[in-house]
């Protein structure tokens, strides 16, 4: 069945604005999108039409607190439940229809999702975060063997070390279908004993696993805050760089040269400075590095680097900080660090498919042939942003020609 929509204004993705636009779309996909020629009956008005937005740099664990010292202290299942009973429809509520999940239990909701089991966003997910030992990855407070039978257990976190052990921690996640590959390739702030600005994997085992990745036409995701991790990730052929904090001229040059793209997650760091709900070693770390993160997404912006929406969310409730459902929120964080309304919605629908490389879909853009998801608003988010942080502006929202609210 045909479905149309007219609004006020349409906003494509990439390009200008079309006011007074119109998308049709059928079998789950957009067969018009441009300017209205004449009214029909039976459209759907709104004031603003737009792609559903992406989500690049997420967690499902189904936690609800940002001491992750607990993961494996609650069963799988009742977390997995947690995410799918919560968490999916809250993604879906704030005007999310894609998510690459880079970390957690996205790889078993992704196949819930995609034979109806559950309603949810487009999950394109990573397995298991790989770390070093002792790394971002690790939970430095439990015994080494726990932590090893943890990551066997095919849960959110495996430890590898070496080229050879690296490039089998790689395929362990592409057998259960990775569509991208997580990597910790600095200290991160929610790890005990790590330090942000420390490079971790060494070069020869980030290029092990990307060279994995990229036989299976799956790109690889670097967090990384420190320079040092930055230019190994780039140097080892990772697609993106999560986070950038210590990103510099040299970096973002390198980036531009490589074709990579930064997701900042500037969310995580706003919601954690707000509330001071992260572990204390965590939240001195944070408190370090935040002002220097706001820096240098502010000079990836201004140096051309490509940069793409994520916000590091991953906990479960309406009220908790960095929770589903508060997604929106990082294009009104991106605007603060110098970028326009009209690049932060870019980087939340068109740059989200990219993120992915070969495993991109035709996604996050109305454009013909492209998947009808899409979202319509009350207000208009190029005259205030964080209109996209309040679900309840996001008044419809389709998902592959589906309208699920």
């Amino acid at each position: 069945m045909k479905q149309r929509i007219e609004a006020d204004l349409l906003v494509p993705g990439r390009g200008d604005p079309v006011p007074h636009g119109v998308v049709e779309f059928e079998g789950g996909v957009i067969t018009y999108a441009g300017p209205l020629d004449s009214r029909a009956d039976g459209a759907i008005k709104a004031s603003v039409v737009m792609p559903g937005m992406w989500d690049c740099h997420a967690h499902f664990i189904g936690v609800r607190g940002l001491d992750l010292s607990r993961l494996p202290t609650e069963p799988v299942a009742v977390r997995a439940a947690r995410a799918a009973a919560r968490d999916l429809g809250a993604a879906l509520d704030a005007g999310v229809t894609s998510v690459r999940e880079v970390g957690g239990l996205g790889v078993y909701l992704a196949r819930a999702v995609n034979e109806g089991s559950a309603l949810g966003p487009n999950i394109y997910a990573a397995g298991a975060v790989l770390s070093t030992t002792g790394g971002h990855g690790d939970l430095h407070g439990y015994p080494l063997p726990w932590m090893i039978d943890f990551g066997e257990a095919a849960t959110e976190l495996r430890l590898c070390d070496g080229p050879s052990e690296c490039a089998k921690a790689a395929r362990e996640q592409l057998r259960r279908d990775a569509r991208v590959i997580k990597v910790c390739a600095s200290g991160g702030v929610l790890s005990e004993l790590d330090h942000p600005m420390h490079q971790q994997f060494t070069l020869a085992e980030l290029r092990a696993i990307v060279e994995v990745a990229g036989m299976a036409d799956r790109v690889v995701a670097a967090h990384c805050h420190g320079k040092a991790g930055i230019i190994a990730a780039l140097e080892a052929g990772c697609k993106t760089i999560e986070h950038g904090t210590y990103l510099d001229e040299e970096c973002a040059a390198a980036m531009r040269e490589k074709g990579a793209i930064l997701v900042p997650t500037r969310t995580i760091i706003a919601e954690i400075m707000e509330s001071k709900a992260a572990p204390p070693y965590a939240q001195l770390k944070l408190e370090a590095l935040a002002d220097q993160h706001s820096r240098a997404l502010e000079l990836a912006y201004k140096s051309g680097v490509s940069i793409a929406s994520g916000t590091d969310i991953a906990l479960t409730g309406p009220v908790a900080p960095a929770s589903w459902g508060r997604n929106g929120r990082e294009l009104a964080l991106m605007v603060e660090c110098g970028l326009t309304p009209l690049a932060a919605i870019e980087a939340a629908t068109a740059m989200g498919p990219e993120t992915l490389g070969p495993q991109a879909p035709r996604s996050g853009q109305l454009t013909v042939g492209y998947d009808a998801d899409i979202l319509i608003l009350d207000a208009n988010p190029l005259d205030d942003p964080a209109v996209l942080a309040d679900p309840s502006h996001v008044t419809g929202v389709w998902l592959g020609g589906r309208r699920v609210k």
